[in-house]
């Protein structure tokens, strides 16, 4: 407990000399009690943090001075506008996850101890540290495999990240619980949620086999797809903690130079950029989350390569054909088509007047047509569309968000390349095939029969179903049953806060005393 204590005042300091709570201040008032103990703790130390008139450039180079954890909140936040604000959540986009580098000796001995001894045998050679950053760094190397030598990147987790992170999350989660439990204002926040939601995502981020799994699926969906070229994993040389994949033996796509040098059509490279992550979304419901500039090579072959497969998107089918037609429908101005999709979906309630939402569909579309349809961007279209919607009460939809937020950064890594693309043209016959596959007897057939065997599959339980049914609304209509819905993780981890907010209290003032001693 003792050890969690001091965590927790490490970096409640952290926070005050790096400037984080005098940039948060600006943005939300924080109670005299909060800010005389940030005081206090940051006795003796100097804020060395620059200020400027931004509080977003600020708090972003706050939390890139913070370390690991805190350049992992900053990154998560920059996707929730909806909790910082959108220009918030743009200068924490260029958040900057970069650190030095661990020593190569300690790179071969996790190696070594994840696959062990004789398949550690099987590489050649490992090179120095090509680029690191607050999790894992990569190391270029040559392998043998399959009597073959191949050359190939190792991505290894950083020794004890899993320990310093898991660390400094539950203090994190102390902190926040104390700031919601003390900042009314701050309850709209949900604070506890966003660090619970953090250290969910992180986990999985840092089990480097879950990565390996999202390489793995999106080379299976594409291998025939021209122009277009995931590197091929090495399951033999991957554990949670090292992850090896072929070496991308290309150009960066930002180096355009060098692209034309070797007879890179940027104009053909560009509208390849923009149908292959189309035809991952609305095709595969499957789609690479992070596809900036850092992330993307070129082949020889003139073949896209990605890299970095720990952000992925993932679309049902149903979110699929809402937004295929809802671009399709955007592309024909047909706003009527549109606000029809959204109700059949059931993303808008139901007593909304539909004409009153094609009308305010056309308030976001027609601005947008009296552009040059080549300045048009689909994401920023989304963008306005989801803040439309949410006018009428849609519900937040995480993934289209994600895809949005991805889609604007394709369309800005291809307009880059080349800017006449003209995004919708290109668009265009993709979502067409999509919808024109949907729509196909083939594909009716197909919906018909799997929707019929889920019913055959589920007849023998449907008594039993009906028993549990019937005694789930006795109960509700007797008052026993409470229909909230919570997360049973979110639930225990609260009541934890609860009761070790207690001892804290009893320890705050020997702290502080200790601190101030010891600082």
């Amino acid at each position: 407990m003792l050890k969690r204590v001091f965590k927790l005042f490490q970096i409640a300091r952290k926070l005050s000399t790096s400037g984080a709570i005098d940039t948060i201040s600006q943005i939300h008032q924080i109670p005299v009690p909060l800010n005389l103990f940030f005081s206090l703790i940051s006795i003796g130390s100097k804020n060395t943090h620059l200020q400027n008139n931004n509080p977003g450039q600020n708090l972003c180079g706050a939390l890139q001075s913070m370390g690991t954890t805190f350049i992992k909140l900053g990154q998560f936040l920059a996707t929730r506008p909806d909790i910082i604000g959108e220009e918030m959540a743009k200068d924490l986009e260029k958040l900057q996850d970069k650190v030095p580098a661990f020593e190569l000796y300690e790179a071969k001995k996790v190696i070594k101890k994840e696959i062990g001894e004789k398949q550690y045998q099987n590489i050649i050679e490992i090179g120095e540290p090509i680029a690191a950053a607050s999790i894992a760094q990569v190391h270029f190397a040559k392998i043998k495999n399959e009597n073959q030598e191949k050359q190939v990147a190792i991505k290894i987790l950083r020794p004890d990240i899993e320990q310093l992170f898991n660390e400094e999350l539950d203090a994190l989660m102390l902190f926040a619980y104390i700031v919601e439990n003390t900042i009314s204002k701050a309850k709209r926040l949900k604070l506890v949620e966003v660090v619970h939601l953090l250290r969910e995502i992180t986990n999985i981020e840092m089990d480097l086999r879950f990565e390996a799994a999202a390489a793995n699926e999106l080379y299976e969906n594409t291998k025939l797809d021209n122009g277009f070229n995931v590197p091929k994993i090495y399951w033999n040389y991957t554990t949670k903690k090292i992850l090896t994949l072929d070496k991308v033996d290309g150009v960066s796509i930002r180096e355009q130079g060098k692209l034309e040098e070797q007879g890179v059509n940027l104009k053909n490279l560009a509208e390849n950029l923009i149908q292959h992550f189309l035809k991952q979304a609305v095709r595969d419901g499957f789609f690479h989350g992070d596809m900036h500039q850092g992330n993307l090579f070129v082949d020889p072959k003139g073949n896209i390569v990605p890299v970095d497969f720990g952000i992925m998107g993932r679309l049902d089918k149903n979110n699929r054909k809402f937004l295929a037609e809802i671009l399709y429908g955007f592309i024909q101005r047909d706003y009527v088509k549109v606000a029809e999709v959204h109700f059949q979906a059931g993303l808008v309630p139901q007593n909304a007047s539909k004409d009153e939402f094609a009308q305010a569909l056309r308030s976001v579309g027609e601005p947008i047509f009296g552009q040059s349809i080549k300045d048009i961007s689909g994401g920023n279209l989304l963008a306005q569309l989801f803040e439309i919607t949410e006018k009428f009460n849609m519900a937040t939809q995480p993934q289209l968000l994600m895809l949005q937020k991805t889609m604007v950064v394709v369309e800005g890594v291809a307009r880059k390349l080349y800017p006449e693309t003209n995004i919708w043209e290109v668009s265009k016959p993709v979502l067409e095939n999509w919808l024109r596959n949907l729509k196909s007897p083939k594909s009716t057939i197909d919906t018909a029969l799997n929707t019929s065997a889920e019913i055959i599959k589920r007849i023998p339980d449907f008594p039993n179903l009906m028993d549990k049914a019937e005694y789930a609304l006795k109960l509700v209509a007797e008052g026993k049953l409470n229909l909230g819905i919570n997360n049973k993780n979110l639930e225990m981890e609260q009541m934890r806060l609860k009761n070790f907010r207690n001892n804290v209290v009893i320890s705050f003032f020997g702290i502080v005393i200790v601190f101030l001693l010891v600082f």
